[in-house]
């Protein structure tokens, strides 16, 4: 079969790294219960900054966000690892900007997530990923945003939506926890 996955706040716990790395910069020590209290993908609202500032903010923290030590969710790792072990197909489809696109693939592998040689699509628009998703004929795609899954349901690619604060209205089978991928496939 083939699998596809997003990477962020899929696989690992971006918004809640950047979430951290916020505090530090803001001097502010927000528990993780604000962090999953933001019913939005932006996390800058508990820091009082504009739509404008959280954006620029984003911007300039990229590469601290997307390179230093953003954890793996538990089970994610070995799950994919096992997947590949079973024979399937694993493709990672993320819209991460461009000029991440190789370092963001060197990091994959060097957390031991295994990539293959044309199953690593990165930089894309929402609708490119779409594209690239129903191009790709995947069995199965995770992600967390509603706006991609949205726009899969009309296809035969099965769609599981990674749980996360700003998704619940989204009614997908829910992946809570990755050691129970198993049971949504």
């Amino acid at each position: 079969m083939k699998f596809g996955f997003d990477i962020d706040d899929t696989l690992i716990h971006l918004r809640g790294h950047a979430f951290e790395l916020y505090n530090k910069e803001f001097d502010q020590n927000f528990g993780m219960d604000v962090f999953q209290g933001i019913p939005t993908v932006e996390i800058h609202a508990p820091f009082g900054l504009t739509n404008e500032e959280g954006h620029a903010m984003w911007q300039r923290s990229m590469e601290a966000i997307y390179f230093t030590s953003c954890p793996v969710y538990e089970g994610a790792l070995e799950t994919l690892q096992t997947l590949v072990a079973e024979g399937h197909e694993v493709y990672y489809i993320t819209s991460r900007p461009k000029q991440f696109c190789g370092r963001t693939k060197e990091w994959m592998i060097a957390q031991g997530f295994p990539v293959t040689e044309g199953h690593f699509f990165c930089g894309m628009e929402d609708d490119e990923k779409i594209a690239t998703i129903k191009a790709l004929e995947l069995d199965y795609y995770v992600d967390d945003k509603p706006a991609v899954l949205d726009t899969l349901s009309s296809i035969s690619t099965k769609v599981i939506v990674k749980d996360q604060s700003y998704n619940q209205h989204v009614t997908y089978p829910r992946l809570i926890d990755w050691k129970n991928f198993g049971e949504l496939r």
